[in-house]
């Protein structure tokens, strides 16, 4: 994979600065940029809604995003991609949709982002589901015994992150859909971290739904794409109905359309679902296994290099087990304090706190105040790692 090339792409890198928060949200290149600009200077008007050229041509391109995105996550058929405008408005269109009774139940697990957790608590408060949280170990590792324990006949859902947002751990979820489906139970996967960062296949793994953001794999912020199994969208009811999602009015009646179409209420962000993909077609054009192989080098000499140095902390397992992603803190220094201090004196981008994980901090790596997160992607480079260490390294020598 050529970098160099890649960073041309991102005019923002020309500043100077160190980018490495991208598990929050990934930097836009400009060939996606300059879809979205397309869109508003040649055909700028709504989609399904008229017979001019100019809605024609905006309805093309905007069904021709489903498609790529299907494409990408091998659905089968793009009647299968419903657009959000993020992984948690596609993990509360089926949290929210599925007829819920009383004894159901969902099983989940601690290292959950707070979208695919806080939702089913919900779900237990007013339908009085019951709720498994399946613990991994200290690295984030999920035991597979422990979910064979845990799903039984009574499970209705599956809730599982791909790839955790704070250690990187990359979860065994197609392992986990046969246990859950043995079982009769739907499987819902939050692919945020993982989509961006790697090859999916939705019909490999088994899922029954999938939920992404547009804006951790170089696409546009409000967009997102929530994946059903086509049997299985008439079952969930939509978020929200209004123009664009009804087969029939009455008076006193109304009946929703089929497929995909019943949850894109209204008029939905067209240039930003173009720029989806766009950002689709920028990453095939690379190759999700390239991604995959730099995302793995670098995360692996940040590992190397981070955890030698003293006083640091670094949380997780191996880099071949985790993507790109790098938590770690460093002794007698708060996660904001050093954030700040890599942002001031390098112009070093990294997140801190607790990363939406409140549970994971307090149960699985016991840091309540939060990590250091140092996030990796296609744009990174080796000696960007060597100068986060050298100034970690000299922050770690500060408090000597």
């Amino acid at each position: 994979m050529d970098v160099e090339r890649i960073r041309r792409d991102f005019p923002i890198l020309d500043t100077g600065i160190i980018y490495l928060d991208s598990a929050a949200s990934s930097l836009t290149p400009e060939p996606v940029l300059d879809g979205m600009m397309e869109f508003y200077h040649e055909y700028r008007a709504n989609v399904e809604r008229g017979v001019h050229q100019l809605s024609q041509r905006a309805s093309e391109e905007y069904e021709k995003a489903r498609i790529k995105v299907s494409g990408l996550i091998n659905a089968r058929s793009e009647r299968e991609v419903v657009m959000t405008k993020n992984t948690s408005e596609g993990i509360n269109t089926v949290a929210s949709g599925l007829k819920w009774r009383s004894g159901d139940r969902v099983v989940t697990t601690n290292i959950e982002h707070h979208s695919n957790f806080i939702v089913w608590l919900r779900v237990k408060e007013r339908y009085g589901v019951d709720v498994e949280v399946v613990k991994s170990n200290r690295e984030g590792i999920l035991n597979l015994e422990d979910f064979e324990r845990a799903i039984d006949d009574r499970t209705r859902l599956v809730a599982v992150t791909h790839a955790s947002n704070v250690l990187g751990a990359i979860t065994p979820v197609e392992e986990i859909a046969e246990i859950a489906h043995e079982h009769g139970a739907l499987m819902l996967i939050d692919g945020a971290q993982s989509v961006p960062h790697m090859k999916v296949d939705v019909q490999r793994i088994g899922c029954d739904f999938l939920a992404f953001s547009g804006h951790k794999m170089c696409g546009p912020t409000g967009i997102g794409v929530l994946y059903a199994r086509e049997e299985l969208l008439e079952e969930v009811e939509p978020l929200c109905i209004g123009g664009g999602t009804i087969k029939d009015v009455g008076l006193d009646y109304y009946s929703l359309a089929k497929g995909s179409q019943r949850f894109e209420a209204g008029t939905p962000p067209i240039a930003e679902a173009i720029g989806l993909g766009a950002a689709v077609d920028y990453l095939r054009d690379i190759g999700m296994d390239e991604v995959r192989e730099h995302d793995v080098k670098i995360v692996g000499k940040m590992y190397d290099e981070v955890a030698r140095v003293p006083k640091v902390s670094v949380y997780g397992p191996e880099p071949r087990l985790r993507v790109g992603i790098l938590s770690f803190n460093i002794e007698g220094l708060s996660p904001h304090d050093v954030a700040l201090a890599l942002d001031v004196t390098a112009k070093i981008m990294v997140r801190s706190g607790a990363h939406c994980t409140l549970p994971l901090m307090k149960d699985v790596i016991h840091q309540p105040r939060g990590t250091v997160r140092a996030s990796t992607y296609l744009y990174n480079t080796s000696e960007e790692v060597d100068k986060l260490s050298r100034v970690i390294s000299e922050l770690s020598a500060s408090l000597t």
